[in-house]
């Protein structure tokens, strides 16, 4: 397992350095959110743990988020977001936005990596239609911090999205009241070449040509979420508190071509 993990990360920087110099905008944001994903899913006992992405139903990355204040404080990113599909995989990666502020005193600027992890694909379905505000629109909260949280930790998915953040090489759960989150449909149509495409049909994986970028984000995900056993998302939201018991021919999530070994992973 760990041997994978090494050879994966090598090919992914050599892949992203070999485009990085004629990438576009949105290419490079993708890029940016997979070396984000990647580096937090190789410290999985400081990082998300395992348990709960295994059970998510759409994992959001936004590197680079940048936090001014003087005063009156305010935050701002761009990153991807992806659900779970029925079948267990990943779906596209759509752009998304991120804005919030902050009231009290505050002076000087911040660049944080901000990761989200929903429980239920209604927050989605509302990100998809406008505009989803954390802590009104969907409860939010901090999220556990690693491999160990799943049984240290209330993990009853109170809450429909658990968020963290990482600053300066530190990792931890951090809270985002009053965050929005927005589709970014110029970049959606720049990077899928199609003014018409729409969230929905980017989340159906419906025959759009994804760029390479993006399954290699994909791949990272899939990679780090086979290390327990996925449910669809439709099944996460009624049985997230009682985990059921793996059947003996179970798949675990699509790897796009990587050679995986689900069983081998439940060692962990």
């Amino acid at each position: 397992m760990r041997l994978r993990q090494i050879t994966f990360a090598i090919v992914f920087c050599i892949f992203a350095a070999s485009i990085t110099y004629a990438a576009t905008k949105e290419e490079r944001r993708v890029l940016d959110a997979t070396d984000t994903l990647d580096q937090l899913l190789r410290i999985p006992e400081q990082g998300v743990p395992p348990l709960l992405l295994s059970r998510a139903s759409a994992v959001a990355v936004v590197p680079r988020v940048i936090k001014v204040g003087f005063g009156l404080g305010a935050r701002r990113g761009k990153g991807v977001l992806v659900v779970r599909q029925e079948d267990g995989s990943w779906s596209n990666p759509a752009f998304i936005t991120l804005t919030g502020g902050s009231f009290g005193f505050q002076a000087g600027a911040q660049s944080s990596d901000i990761i989200l992890v929903f429980k239920t694909r209604a927050s989605i379905d509302s990100i998809a239609q406008g505009k989803l505000t954390l802590g009104a629109d969907a409860s939010v909260a901090a999220g556990p911090v690693g491999r160990s949280a799943a049984a240290a930790t209330d993990l009853t998915f109170k809450s429909e999205v658990f968020s963290y953040s990482r600053s300066r090489g530190l990792f931890a759960g951090v809270a985002l009241e009053g965050a929005g989150l927005t589709m970014d449909r110029q970049a959606n149509a720049a990077f899928y070449g199609s003014a018409q495409i729409t969230p929905e049909q980017i989340f159906a994986s419906s025959g759009n040509a994804a760029p390479e970028e993006a399954n290699m984000f994909v791949q990272v995900l899939s990679t780090g979420t086979n290390q327990l056993p996925t449910r669809p998302s439709n099944a996460a939201v009624r049985s997230i508190e009682q985990p059921q018991p793996r059947e003996q021919n179970d798949s675990s999530v699509r790897t796009y071509g990587m050679n995986s070994n689900p069983d081998e992973d439940l060692k962990d």
